[in-house]
């Protein structure tokens, strides 16, 4: 029996939040699987409102510091075009969505694997091993689709990715709980 006072320093950071941020995370994952087109639709605008959002600060703060300089325009200027090409052009945004999000998979399988070493031998370990595996999966396939299927693809491994965090979190928070229950 692991004492919960004598695992590694990581393992503080999952909480008594862990088992409910889990299961409110495979809802999120299911409604992406059920629903990819608008998951993947909603991703590309919540991108183009960040982009916009970043742009129209940018400009302020360029108006208010430097508004006679032309390359410090720039900036703003790129990312406020890009913002409204993803609004009107939606479905070019998902593909441009669709390769970043190949990306983040890849990230977060790296980021699963090292956080997995991190608390090995402790339990969940393999789970957080197995979570990596799957995004790292994830982010293959999406690669070697391409940007034609992006619009169910996005929706879908999002879910997918979603998913199988939940799990994740809810395998840990449950043996924390149980350790924590064992320990009192």
């Amino acid at each position: 029996m692991t004492d919960i006072n004598l695992m590694k320093p990581e393992m503080p950071s999952f909480g008594k939040h862990t088992l409910i941020t889990g299961i409110l995370l495979i809802f999120l994952g299911m409604t992406g699987i059920i629903l990819p087109a608008v998951l993947a639709l909603g991703t590309a605008i919540f991108f183009g409102w960040l982009l916009l959002t970043a742009g129209i600060i940018w400009a302020f703060h360029t108006f208010r510091y430097n508004p006679k300089n032309f390359l410090d325009w720039l900036k703003p200027f790129l990312l406020i075009l890009c913002g409204c090409l993803i609004f009107f052009y939606p479905f070019t945004g998902i593909e441009a969505v669709g390769l970043l999000l190949a990306i983040y998979l890849m990230m977060d399988s790296f980021g699963s694997f090292s956080l997995a070493k991190a608390i090995h031998p402790q339990k969940g370990w393999g789970w957080m091993t197995f979570n990596g595996i799957i995004s790292l999966i994830l982010a293959l396939l999406f690669l070697i689709s391409g940007p034609i299927s992006s619009m169910w693809l996005i929706g879908i491994f999002i879910g997918i990715s979603l998913f199988f965090d939940g799990v994740v979190l809810v395998s840990i928070g449950w043996r924390l709980k149980k350790e924590e229950q064992q320990n009192k």
